[in-house]
């Protein structure tokens, strides 16, 4: 796993604290140092939850719910919004289009923002609709297929590892050029971030600080088996998303889909089938078990599911979904159970779940 930071370090959530993590002053968030984490081994201080607009934003919800999310989100300590160039098909979908002018009386320096943006077949487009200069973090979502593998390119037996030079080089022009501050991984698999990291080094390029993984009670391997190692290595941190595993987790899947979630969304009946496939049953079962303990921790499930993924201090910052200001504020309440998470509540919650992923270090120990 990730190394124990030191108590007194700000980059880590405080389990002493018992109050709300931010406090208003004269109309302003009062940023208090333990809602915030550095993004990996980067300078970068993101606060712990962010806010994303993956389905929600342009899809499920108006722009001017998108914009009371937002500026209640940033009200609420939140510094990090997510989107990409694909989301709601390509369309203007931050409520923020225009931060100059829709949220100035909330958003007062840019530099109080983190935005973080992904590409994959385009980039400028992202900054043109987002009507800013630069992002903080762009992120390469998913491996480009047409880059050359080592060997033959097209004889991909020869290896899985991809040799991303040209997505290096590129990723480093976006940012000599302003357009970026840092840059990030999206989906890739550890081999190919380390090959990324590795040829960096090589041709003296910039290397990615991130990766952008998904991350739930019901997916645990890569971030908690995989990505700690390459914290250790080369200083690449996670942030995570679907803390909530697309809905499941929030508990409105327990006797089916009902009308308007997710799982009834046009294009969304992979999820639909996952839900009420025999897998699907068992979790559902095992998020009755759960419930129980959060009602014992006086809190709702899903604060429990996302306070479960910030209690891993590999983790940078958890994506949040939200089409209300009530669902946003029940997930940042989760800043509040995390000092509850002793770690036999955790051993609770793994014995549960019984998916726990181990290490090699486990093994041999």
């Amino acid at each position: 796993m990730y190394p124990e930071p030191n108590t007194d370090s700000p980059a880590r959530l405080s389990t002493r604290q018992t109050g709300s993590p931010y406090t208003a002053r004269n109309g302003s968030p009062k940023r208090q140092l333990q809602f915030y984490r550095n993004l990996g081994k980067s300078g970068l201080r993101v606060s712990c939850l962010g806010l994303g607009t993956w389905v929600t934003f342009g899809g499920q919800i108006t722009e001017e719910i998108a914009e009371q999310l937002m500026t209640l989100a940033y009200e609420n300590g939140i510094n990090l919004f997510d989107t990409a160039e694909v989301y709601a098909a390509g369309k203007p979908v931050l409520a923020f289009v225009s931060l100059s002018t829709t949220l100035s009386p909330v958003f007062h320096r840019r530099s109080s923002l983190v935005i973080t943006t992904k590409i994959y077949w385009g980039g400028k487009a992202s900054l043109e609709r987002l009507q800013l200069e630069y992002v903080d973090v762009v992120f390469a979502n998913r491996p480009d297929p047409n880059t050359p593998m080592e060997g033959d390119p097209f004889n991909t037996s020869k290896s899985r590892t991809f040799i991303i030079e040209e997505t290096v080089r590129a990723m480093t022009h976006v940012i000599n050029q302003g357009m970026a501050m840092y840059w990030g991984t999206s989906r890739w698999s550890s081999m190919e971030i380390m090959e990324a990291y590795s040829v960096a080094r090589q041709f003296n390029l910039i290397p990615p600080v991130c990766e952008q993984a998904e991350y739930h009670m019901f997916q645990r391997e890569k971030v908690e088996v995989q990505l700690p190692e390459l914290f250790h290595k080369i200083g690449v941190g996670a942030m995570t998303w679907s803390p909530l595993a697309c809905g499941i987790i929030s508990g409105k899947y327990d006797s089916g889909v009902p009308p308007f979630s997710r799982a009834s969304l046009k294009g969304y009946q992979w999820l639909k089938d996952k839900i009420l496939s025999e897998e699907g049953r068992r979790q559902q079962a095992k998020l009755k078990e759960l419930q129980a303990i959060a009602e014992r921790l006086g809190c709702t499930l899903p604060q429990l599911a996302i306070a479960w993924c910030l209690r891993n201090e590999g983790v940078s910052c958890v994506l949040l979904g939200a089409s209300s200001t009530e669902q946003l504020m029940e997930n940042i309440g989760a800043i509040q159970v995390l000092p509850k998470l002793s770690s036999s509540i955790i051993h609770e919650v793994d014995s549960i779940l019984g998916n726990k992923p181990y290490s090699k270090k486990d093994y041999r120990s």
